[in-house]
């Protein structure tokens, strides 16, 4: 699902969405960058790149579900949820500038800053972010990779110093763009003089007021320079998919022994627009003793009536737990009554 309305006053934050975890205490806008030109991919569209069988673009809204406003700075697309989009002026202006034009949207006190394209990233590690941040009197709080390099897309800021930042930033190239046009104006004899002042004079004003225009293509070293930061570091995380081999590495680390079951499931969860925490030890205990105690084809034709019993129900996890006792239970008769236990038939 998209929301495809065009950009316009953001809604206030809500209570509700909240969500839950450490960081859920602050209520937090997620704006996420996934409007890059992909070089190192040979242009290919990477937010919308499978791994897992979902796009790395729905993993990473995943991961910040519990957001109150979730805008994408990109073209609209589809997605596995509902956001906002935005985009920089000019298209392709820059992660700065990318940044401006998706804080422009938000309301919340922090705002998470994410790339698109971190297949591991997890509504953990945002909430780990937001702790952090909160905990502290920093700026922001970013995540650092395996060198301890910073990760300015993996963080959560304090909004007001973000967009103060950005406003000094802009306000800094306004004047250094008007320093240099009267540098080049001083080579010539100016009739126009007082004129041509004036109108450098009026775009510094406007683009300081706008903050648009005089931050594409300068580097997010130059945003975060000027904020206090506090670091976490985390490795997968912080995780990027910068080339076809580190998509080919991420599409390998996820069908490895300790990780495919539960990235299966998420992918089936999110194909069927399920949003249910499933025990899956539970369905794995019943299916066990099904197949060991009836036949093997029975377990996932058995695990498949669960799930519709629990629908039946409320259609929760404590509904599939319930399902999956109860067959369990009708599992170990019956396999008691294949092997002759028990002295004497029944009774009632």
């Amino acid at each position: 699902m998209t929301d495809n309305a065009p950009a316009g006053p953001p809604s206030p934050a809500s209570p509700e969405s909240s969500g839950s975890g450490p960081g859920a205490g602050a209520l937090y806008d997620a704006v996420v960058l996934a409007g890059g030109g992909a070089r190192r991919l040979g242009g290919a569209d990477k937010p919308g790149v499978r791994v897992g069988g979902r796009a790395l673009l729905d993993r990473v809204l995943a991961a910040c579900a519990d957001a109150a406003t979730t805008v994408v700075v990109a073209d609209p697309r589809a997605t596995a949820r509902p956001v906002r989009w935005a985009r920089e002026e000019p298209a392709g202006g820059g992660p700065v500038a990318a940044l401006d034009a998706g804080l422009r949207l938000t309301t919340a006190e922090y705002a998470v800053v994410l790339s698109a394209d971190l297949p591991f990233l997890g509504a953990d590690t945002v909430h780990r972010l937001l702790a952090a941040l909160r905990d502290s009197d920093a700026d922001g709080a970013m995540l650092t990779d395996d060198d301890g390099r910073d990760q300015p897309l993996v963080a959560a800021y304090r909004t007001a110093s973000l967009r103060g930042a950005l406003a000094a930033l802009a306000t800094g190239q306004a004047e250094h763009t008007g320093q240099a046009e009267h540098a080049g104006q001083a080579k010539h004899t100016g009739q126009a003089e007082h004129t041509d002042k004036a109108k450098r004079a009026d775009k510094a004003e406007h683009a300081a007021h706008t903050g648009r225009g005089t931050l594409t293509g300068l580097p997010l070293r130059r945003l975060t320079g000027a904020l206090r930061l506090t670091r976490l570091t985390d490795p997968l995380a912080s995780f990027d998919c910068d080339t076809w081999k580190d998509i080919a590495h991420a599409r390998a680390r996820i069908r490895e022994h300790g990780h495919v079951l539960n990235e299966w499931i998420t992918a089936v969860k999110n194909e069927l627009g399920i949003e249910l925490d499933v025990d899956t030890r539970v369905l794995l205990d019943a299916a066990r003793d099904v197949a060991h105690g009836v036949a093997r084809p029975a377990a996932p034709l058995t695990t498949f009536l669960i799930g519709y019993a629990a629908a039946q129900g409320k259609g929760d996890a404590e509904s599939i737990a319930e399902a999956s006792a109860k067959v369990a239970d009708l599992a170990i008769r019956w396999e008691a009554e294949h092997s002759g236990g028990g002295s004497a038939p029944d009774a009632g």
